[in-house]
């Protein structure tokens, strides 16, 4: 202890493995470095190899993907496996266990963590997971669970990780792992507060997420709002034939593609779209069709129907056709219209589906006054940009929110909390 009453475990420790090195903190009074090794009931275990075939039937499994849960293993969602009655006994979870990945495709993936509560039946885990049973006598289950999601324990155990194909976590490495450790009944009040704390996160993240929906269905409220208005209904109705040149796209020379910026633009499809202008990907040296600033772009293979604005002169090829207006037709108008009806496509094709050039000619399409169309166009852009602006806040709110849960944890393994 130092003069302030501050355990410090470093002297302790010189020689542990330097990945589980203490770190560079100091813990509250009363608080200890251990080893996970330490904490345990029963030793580490390896789950069930298991085959394929004895899936749908027989016990409660809770395979990998089960692990990325928001804190307990969801009993619920679990397949089942038909194994023997040994094997059960062998691999059956307890309450209070906390599963952890020991192999993953994905780094990030790797020891990452989940709490189990007892189901009325049986359970069992795959291979693919390391059984850890805390001493509930030396620590809490769920202040365990927490330390093991924090990054001070990720960094750690994913950093310690062997990668060939699939990345792994052993044993070893994690009895070795260091945890702050706290009395027994300062833990329940910690696991208990995370708790409260972590609800309050969801709660938020549910109604953030709620919020984003909403802004997400704006543009299609405002864009009926205007097309599908008592007055609407009152406009002039034109073939699209009669108000647009229509090009179809057509794929220039493969040699002619470049990412060197030499040529036009090369539009394929829907995959080059952004939210009104396509994003430039790859160029072309040999154009064959050419669309002009303010045509609008469309996708005519599938999907059929999602537009764009084509703000510079671009080559398009099969995926896409451009409109170009031949009388008095607003490019944006024009726009907003397609994008009002981009998902009430039909497309026709034996391969892919599509639309013809004799299909677009024939659409009807509204067709007041070019002054009133300018003036739909305008206040829809501005409302679009407010949309725009919503959702960048909602967006910066969300990713606020999300980065609680591990600022809440640092701060609990600091004793701040």
């Amino acid at each position: 202890m130092n003069r302030n009453g501050i355990h410090n475990p470093h002297s302790e420790l010189r020689n542990s493995h330097s990945a589980f090195s203490i770190p560079n903190s100091e813990l509250p009074a009363g608080w200890r470095w251990v080893r996970l090794g330490e904490v345990l009931k029963e030793p580490l275990k390896n789950g069930l190899n298991y085959s394929k075939e004895g899936f749908g039937i027989g016990v409660k499994f809770v395979n990998v993907s089960d692990i990325f849960c928001p804190s307990v293993v969801n009993i619920a969602k679990l397949d089942r496996i038909n194994i023997s009655h040994q094997n059960v006994e062998k691999y059956r979870l307890k309450t209070g266990d906390i599963l952890i990945v020991r192999s993953s495709l994905k780094r990030e993936g790797v020891a990452y963590p989940a709490l189990f509560e007892e189901d009325e039946e049986p359970v069992v885990f795959c291979g693919f997971l390391i059984r850890i049973r805390p001493d509930k006598e030396k620590i809490e289950p769920f202040y365990l669970l927490n330390y093991l999601r924090s990054s001070i324990a990720r960094e750690r155990l994913v950093g310690d990780s062997d990668t060939v194909t699939i990345t792994n976590v052993d044993q070893g490495t994690l009895l070795s792992l260091n945890i702050p450790l706290p009395p027994l009944s300062e833990q329940k009040l910690i696991a208990a507060k995370i708790q409260e704390l972590m609800q309050e996160i969801y709660n938020l993240k549910s109604a953030i997420s709620n919020q984003l929906e909403a802004a997400k269905a704006l543009p299609t409220a405002y864009l009926r709002e205007v097309f599908e208005s008592e007055e609407a209904k009152k406009w002039e109705r034109k073939r699209l034939g009669e108000v647009c040149e229509i090009v179809m796209g057509q794929s220039p020379p493969s040699d002619s593609y470049n990412k060197e910026k030499i040529g036009l633009p090369f539009f394929q499809g829907k995959a080059d779209f952004g939210v009104y202008f396509p994003i430039p990907q790859v160029w072309c040296s040999s154009p064959l069709r050419i669309a002009k600033r303010d045509d609008v772009l469309i996708s005519v293979r599938a999907p059929v129907g999602p537009v764009n604005m084509a703000n510079q002169q671009c080559c398009i090829g099969r995926g896409l056709t451009a409109l170009r207006g031949k009388e008095a037709i607003d490019s944006w108008f024009l726009f907003f219209y397609f994008k009002g009806i981009e998902n009430n496509w039909k497309g026709r094709g034996s391969t892919f589906d599509a639309i013809r050039k004799d299909d677009l000619k024939s659409i009807l399409v509204p067709f007041p006054p070019l002054g009133e169309q300018t003036h739909i166009a305008n206040k829809l852009k501005e409302k679009m940009a407010q949309v725009e602006n919503l959702q960048s806040a909602i967006l910066n709110q969300k990713s606020a929110i999300e980065a609680l849960p591990e600022a809440t944890l640092k701060k609990v393994f600091k004793g701040e909390l």
